[in-house]
């Protein structure tokens, strides 16, 4: 398992939490999804044999949030 952060714009409504954790828990391979409404990030658990990061970033990009970057 791997644990990746990222670092969002500003969230400003507690629904972009769960639009968030909607969409990233659906993805085949997160086991986990916590977003930090006040620091405005979104931590990750996933296997990465099954998924690639690249589409947790996109898919909260076609979500409308800005991703910064990612640790």
């Amino acid at each position: 398992m791997l644990l990746k952060t990222y670092q969002l714009e500003t969230l400003t409504c507690p629904g972009c939490v769960m639009k968030i954790e909607g969409a990233v828990k659906k993805i085949k391979g997160v086991t986990d999804v916590q977003v930090l409404f006040n620091a405005s990030k979104v931590k990750v658990t996933f296997d990465e044999s099954i998924e690639n990061s690249n589409e947790i970033g996109e898919t909260i990009s076609k979500l409308g949030f800005e991703v910064l970057g990612e640790k």
